[in-house]
């Protein structure tokens, strides 16, 4: 799936939002395959541009998801009882990982309540009907900042 700009056009946030999750989901692919990642290759694919071109939420995204992959994993998991993270659907992990790396390395003066909603969402979008609702609770655990309510 490339996500090509129309026209010359900017890219909404929301589409800016679908490629950071399916360059992750990527990422999470590779990586249960230990196989590495072509960060470059990737996100030119995604997006139809050269890699210089790519904007820098998308490259700052991929690239504190894999490399904080290792602490991200274990923050999902203490809040999830007898689950694990591996056990979710890819596009679910994806989502997540989306949004805990959004809030905690690439932005962390965003609103913590738009990032959740924009996980919401692209789990209404791309989950099973009512999965946004486990998107959203394990999101208001996990999250640094203030919880919802």
């Amino acid at each position: 799936m490339i996500f090509e700009k129309k026209d010359g056009e900017a890219r909404t946030r929301t589409e800016t939002q679908q490629i950071a999750m399916t360059a992750i989901y990527d990422a999470l692919t590779y990586a249960y395959m230990g196989e590495p990642l072509d960060v470059e290759a990737t996100l030119s694919g995604l997006t139809g541009e050269p890699y210089e071109e790519v904007d820098p939420f998308l490259k700052g995204t991929l690239l504190s998801a894999i490399r904080h992959l290792p602490e991200i994993v274990p923050a999902f998991e203490r809040k999830m009882k007898d689950w694990k993270f591996q056990r979710l659907d890819k596009v679910e992990q994806a989502i997540l990982v989306l949004a805990y790396v959004h809030l905690s390395y690439v932005e962390k003066d965003a609103p913590r309540a738009a990032i959740i909603d924009n996980a919401v969402e692209l789990a209404k979008k791309y989950l099973g009907e009512g999965d946004y609702r486990f998107v959203n609770a394990i999101l208001d655990n996990v999250l640094p900042g203030k919880r919802k309510g």
